[in-house]
């Protein structure tokens, strides 16, 4: 069954702010094989011009993604999220994100498409700070697959 095309531009609540700490870059940055040092050394960071250690660019997804469940689990959408594959993932950064950022994710549905009975959604997710600077703005494409004989 195709999404509801009337959930198109729609936004849904900002999350509960995300303290990004140090550990948690030094961890994603060691996972991702990323040893630029402005990601675990405040030295280098500071020398690079950023008040803190920064994150690799990446490392908004965990939150982003997390921010789009609010999209995945509303019922009135009728989304079967066992059929969901991630499909596109895209950023666009107003600065790096720091340690110590209190981030809040706010996510809008900005497209739905059927294409070969395949559901595509499109959930922008606007990461602002605790004083209201936007950081970042992430792009998420979900495809729903179609069931099987459909």
């Amino acid at each position: 069954m195709a999404l509801d095309q009337s959930f198109v531009g729609r936004t849904y609540p900002p999350t509960v702010p995300y303290e990004v700490g140090r550990e948690k870059i030094r961890e994603f940055a060691e996972a991702v094989g990323d040893d630029n040092p402005a990601y675990t050394d405040p030295a280098a960071a500071t020398a690079l011009g950023h008040p803190e250690v920064i994150a690799p660019p990446t490392f908004v997804f965990a939150i982003t993604f997390a921010a789009a469940g609010q999209v995945v689990e509303d019922p009135q959408l009728g989304l079967d999220y066992s059929r969901v594959v991630h499909g596109d993932q895209r950023f666009a950064y107003s600065r790096p994100v720091r340690a110590g950022d209190r981030l809040r994710v706010t996510s809008t549905i900005e497209a739905i498409k059927s294409l070969a009975g395949n559901d595509i959604l499109d959930i922008r997710g606007e990461v602002h700070d605790e004083a209201g600077e936007h950081v970042v703005t992430a792009w998420t494409k979900l495809v729903a697959r179609a069931a099987e004989g459909a």
